[in-house]
């Protein structure tokens, strides 16, 4: 019997994932490949906005963690860009920063932030936040894509 069997571990993120953690900080972006991963879920990450927007030119992600203050793009004007864009208008977006102040909060969700974790974070309190973010963002997609059945028949 393995250790990790007799302490109880197991993946949280347990489905198949393509994940994407922006943050300027070389030793979270670290951390988030070793904790976030598993067998099914892989994880890309960008230093800044602009090379996350380079990333998603390349590859489709489900979901993306993405930290407020970093140079070049911050996270507000990463999260204005993917809104306005059809493609990713819908996809989930969990704020990860070490700020907590009001401004920060409200600002990110106008902004398109579908979720907010405060910094240090806890990885294993967000594999679970990550899982439960995935599965609606799913749930949504197919009720998307129910409501444009009618619509789509009614076309023709």
């Amino acid at each position: 019997m393995s250790a990790a069997s007799m302490s109880g571990f197991f993946y949280v993120l347990n489905e198949d994932a393509r994940i994407l953690f922006v943050d300027d900080d070389p030793i979270l972006r670290e951390f988030a490949q070793v904790n976030l991963a598993s067998g099914t879920a892989h994880v890309d990450t960008a230093a800044d906005g602009l090379e996350a927007l380079e990333a998603l030119d390349r590859q489709t992600y489900d979901l993306l963690l993405v930290d407020l203050e970093m140079p070049r793009m911050d996270g507000f004007e990463l999260l204005r860009r993917l809104r306005e864009n059809p493609a990713t208008q819908h996809l989930p977006i969990v704020v990860e920063t070490g700020r907590e102040d009001v401004e920060a909060i409200d600002r990110a969700f106008r902004a398109g932030a579908t979720a907010f974790v405060t910094k240090p974070l806890n990885w294993r309190l967000l594999t679970y936040q990550l899982r439960f973010t995935l599965r609606a963002a799913r749930a949504e997609a197919r009720l998307r894509a129910q409501a444009a059945v009618p619509t789509l028949q009614a076309a023709l």
